[in-house]
C-alpha cells in the first residue's frame, strides 16, 4: 500500500530558512509509517502527536494513513514551525493542531496516558553542546553530547503519554548510540523493535517503534 508524500510547495525558500526542510531522515520515518500502516490503523488511534513537528509533512503523511478519526497535534519550540505544520495539513486536507512549547511541555498532564501514535525526528547531529542553544536553523538538527541531548529530555516523558496500545516512534543514527536509548525506555516499561534502516551519505540512521511491554 502506498501514500502520496504530502505536498509542501506552499512552503518557500525564506520558510526553509527557519524550518527544517524535509530531507532523507524525513522520508525514512514516512516509510516507517508506511511499513507499519496496517498496524497503526489497527489501533484505532485517537490523538496522534509529533514533537518537534517542523514543517508539517512526517505528521500530515501519518494524517493519510490514518483519516479523519483521529485529532492530529503537532509540537514545536519555533512558532515559524507551528504556523508551517498547520498550513502544510492545510494543504494536503489534513487538520492538524500545533503548539509552541518545549518537547511536550505544554501536553503535560493534560494529554498523559492518552497518545496513541508519537513521532519524534529529533536533533540528532553530534555537535558541541553551545549549539543546540544557538536558536535559529541550527536548533533543528544540532544535537550535542552523542547527538542525544534533545532526545534524552523527551525519552523519560514518552511512557507517561502513550496510552495503553500507544505506538512510539523515533528515528536515531548510529552515533546516538541506539542501544542506549533502548535501555532508557526499557526501564520505563517500553519495548522496541527496528522498523527500518538506511544509510544515507555517511549517515546510517534507523526508525524504532516502541510499545509498552
Amino acid at each position: 500500500m502506498e501514500f502520496p508524500t504530502p505536498t509542501t510547495s506552499h512552503l518557500t525558500s525564506h520558510d526553509f530558512e527557519r524550518i527544517y526542510e524535509p530531507a532523507e531522515d524525513s522520508y525514512l520515518l514516512m516509510d516507517a509509517l508506511e511499513a507499519h500502516c496496517q498496524q497503526i490503523r489497527n489501533l484505532r488511534p485517537s490523538l496522534c502527536v509529533e514533537v518537534g513537528v517542523g514543517s508539517g509533512a512526517v505528521l500530515t503523511f501519518l494524517g493519510g494513513i490514518i483519516g479523519s478519526s483521529a485529532h492530529y497535534i503537532g509540537t514545536d519550540i519555533s512558532r515559524h514551525a507551528a504556523v508551517a505544520a498547520r498550513s502544510t495539513g492545510q494543504h494536503n486536507n489534513i487538520l492538524i493542531d500545533t503548539v509552541q512549547t518545549d518537547l511536550v511541555t505544554a501536553l503535560l498532564p493534560r494529554c498523559s496516558g492518552c497518545v496513541d501514535v508519537m513521532l519524534f525526528n529529533p536533533p540528532y547531529v553530534v555537535t558541541p553542546s553551545e549549539e543546540i542553544s544557538q536558536g535559529g536553523i541550527a536548533a533543528t538538527w544540532a544535537g550535542g553530547v552523542n547527538g542525544r541531548e534533545v532526545t534524552d529530555r523527551l525519552l523519560p516523558l514518552v511512557s507517561r503519554l502513550l496510552s495503553p496500545s500507544g505506538r512510539f516512534y523515533l528515528l536515531l543514527l548510529e552515533e546516538n548510540q541506539p542501544g542506549d536509548v533502548h535501555q532508557i525506555l526499557s526501564d520505563t516499561g517500553l519495548s522496541g523493535e527496528e522498523v527500518i534502516r538506511r544509510r544515507s551519505g555517511p549517515e546510517n540512521l534507523s526508525v524504532w517503534c516502541y510499545k509498552r511491554k
